[in-house]
């Protein structure tokens, strides 16, 4: 029997190569094909040391029929798409990269997988494709209609549908999975965690958007990797899954908790003019998930907190090296006339 393979595209970035890395670990010949175009926020570096006899990575753009068709391999067990630009800041400064990027390359790699005779498509989705909460509000579910905010998120509506009409129009074997905000190594740092911890120990400000209380339930990136994991395994074709960990968190309160593990001064906190249309509250109820994949969130956000800065405080070179050059350009144009 031939090994089972996984394609993987943005398998260079945080939660791809998060997953990358769990995968392997977890399926013992588990072939995977890490398809990553390496922009700003996808790094090689990120995948050192994963057992190169089954791991095979390709540079290459999700839009791109012509490359999708020669890196895809026929037959594969599973196309599980995490490529996205997925900044919200990003997208308001530029949308038009996140229309190509999230919808058009999503649409490539579904005709892609058809063509290729792929078992099963798995697109990788955010809960921001909601929109927002009020405090009294119950938590998203599936169900909820899609209403998105920013235009990443409306990115990320599009490609969903694109996923669900490839399901009612083709019979393709597709499965959705709807992410609260994730935490962990390797993480890009410019969201909130890893920006405020890496400055953090840095003794630099640690921007934070109005008054810090948008509320976002928080997953640490590897209860995320097991939920995509069963998904890929367990879930039913054409269904949605949301993922999260019941871990709903001021902003700021976030913000302190990182303070406090490393002894660090609430000085450091430097509150910034708010962006434009930021959701108030996300919240997931993961019930769905939890019911028909078997799967539950293990980590807490304290702990994972913890996981968290003892890898950053351990790879100090990594998140220096991230910082510079596009990062560094993003960083001072976004954050310097606020």
């Amino acid at each position: 029997m031939s090994m089972p393979t996984y394609v993987v595209t943005g398998g260079a970035g945080f939660i791809g190569s998060n997953f990358v890395r769990f995968a392997l670990a977890a399926i013992p010949d588990l072939r995977i094909v890490n398809i990553d175009l390496l922009t700003y926020a996808g790094n090689l570096e990120n995948i050192e040391g994963v057992p190169e006899g089954r791991h095979t990575f390709v540079r290459a753009d999700i839009t791109d029929a012509e490359a999708m068709a020669r890196a895809v391999p026929e037959g594969a067990d599973a196309l599980i798409n995490f490529a996205a630009e997925t900044h919200v800041d990003r997208s308001i400064l530029g949308p038009l990269v996140f229309v190509r990027t999230n919808v058009l390359g999503t649409q490539v790699l579904l005709d892609t997988a058809r063509a290729k005779g792929v078992r099963r498509f798995l697109q990788v989705s955010t809960d921001e494709v909601y929109g927002s909460l009020a405090p009294g509000d119950p938590a998203f579910t599936e169900d909820r209609p899609l209403a998105p905010s920013s235009p990443y998120a409306a990115s990320k509506a599009g490609a969903d549908l694109l996923v669900l009409a490839a399901h009612r129009t083709y019979g393709q074997d597709a499965v959705i999975t709807r992410c609260s905000n994730n935490y962990g190594p390797y993480q890009f740092p410019e969201k909130l965690i890893p920006l405020a911890l890496s400055n953090a120990l840095e003794d630099k400000p640690l921007p934070v958007y109005g008054d810090g209380r948008q509320v976002r339930d928080w997953i640490y990136s590897e209860d995320h990797s097991r939920a995509i994991l069963a998904a890929v395994v367990r879930g039913r074709p054409g269904q949605v899954y949301n993922v999260g960990a019941r871990s709903e968190r001021y902003n700021i309160d976030v913000v302190r908790e990182i303070l406090r593990q490393l002894s660090k001064p609430e000085s450091l906190i430097q509150y910034v003019k708010d962006r434009p249309a930021h959701d108030r509250r996300y919240a997931i109820d993961p019930t769905r998930a939890e019911k028909e994949l078997g799967w539950r969130p293990e980590v807490a956000l304290e702990d994972g907190l913890a996981r968290t800065i003892g890898w950053y405080r351990d790879h100090a070179a990594w998140w220096r090296r991230v910082r510079d050059g596009s990062y560094r350009e993003f960083y001072d144009k976004w954050y310097g006339g606020r």
